[in-house]
């Protein structure tokens, strides 16, 4: 992966992450939904300012992703968009004080060898 492209990838994912990041912020607002609130919650999700800032970072960072895909194959860019896995772990971590536990941890180490072992090139 050249730089360019991982200059790409890494717009994307932390674009995404972000995206992530505020709808989470936005559904506590929202509340939990059941079936005899859902379609109320639907309709509620345009007045969230936070659910609507999400859906937009998901928006801009699928455009960088698709402008990743027209330099990359899938078979690499799409498991190497998994890396936003460890932003969003990291983003619940630092900011909204959720635990990471020593398996989550190992977890997220076998997604970086992961995504290193599918972009290596020799």
């Amino acid at each position: 992966m050249t730089p360019q492209e991982f200059s790409l990838l890494i717009i994307s994912v932390l674009i995404s992450s972000a995206g992530q990041f505020f709808l989470k912020i936005g559904a506590n607002k929202l509340g939990k939904v059941h079936l005899g609130n859902a379609i109320n919650h639907i309709f509620s999700i345009i007045t969230i300012p936070e659910l609507l800032i999400g859906l937009t970072c998901y928006g801009i960072g699928a455009m960088f992703y698709i402008l990743l895909l027209t330099r990359v194959n899938l078979s690499v860019a799409g498991p190497s968009i998994s890396i936003g896995y460890i932003f969003s772990v990291l983003l619940g971590y630092w900011i909204l004080k959720e635990p990471i536990s020593l398996i989550r941890l190992f977890g997220l180490g076998f997604i970086v060898v992961g995504v290193i072992l599918v972009v290596w090139r020799k």
